[in-house]
């Protein structure tokens, strides 16, 4: 029945499939929004405040080439995963449509089995109707 639709699903994930779902799932999160949030901040104050020898004056280039560069990978892994995703979620509605249609097949013929049966017991009760009356007028 199509077992083609689910083929390659249990397959083991390879290093570069496991690195961008790891990738989607931290960077998707509240906890790297804020961890990233505290490293801005962090940035900037130092480089302000001279607490330590910046690395980064303002207008902070070298923060903005980071983030450029973070975006970049981001977006190609996440995409990667995402295709994943979606490959794995078309093999399923593929599968799940061949399931229905398998269903259906089964449903119709049960139907017509019901269809069937139900014609033979008209019989047989007709028949039996005819018993009946031919009873009743030998008893007479």
């Amino acid at each position: 029945m199509g077992e083609g639709a689910l083929e390659g699903l249990d397959l083991p994930l390879t290093l570069g499939q496991r690195a961008a779902d790891w990738v989607t799932d931290t960077v998707g999160s509240w906890s790297f929004v804020l961890f990233q949030t505290i490293v801005v901040i962090v940035w900037a104050l130092l480089n302000i405040t001279h607490l330590v020898r910046p690395w980064d004056p303002y207008p902070f280039i070298f923060m903005n080439l980071i983030f450029s560069l973070q975006a970049a990978y981001t977006a190609s892994l996440v995409m990667i995963s995402q295709n994943r995703q979606d490959e794995m979620a078309r093999r399923m509605a593929r599968h799940n449509y061949l399931l229905d249609i398998k269903a259906e097949e089964e449903v119709r013929a049960i139907i017509a089995s019901l269809e069937s049966h139900d014609r033979l017991l008209c019989d047989v009760h007709q028949d039996l109707m005819e018993i009946k009356a031919e009873c009743r007028a030998m008893r007479r």
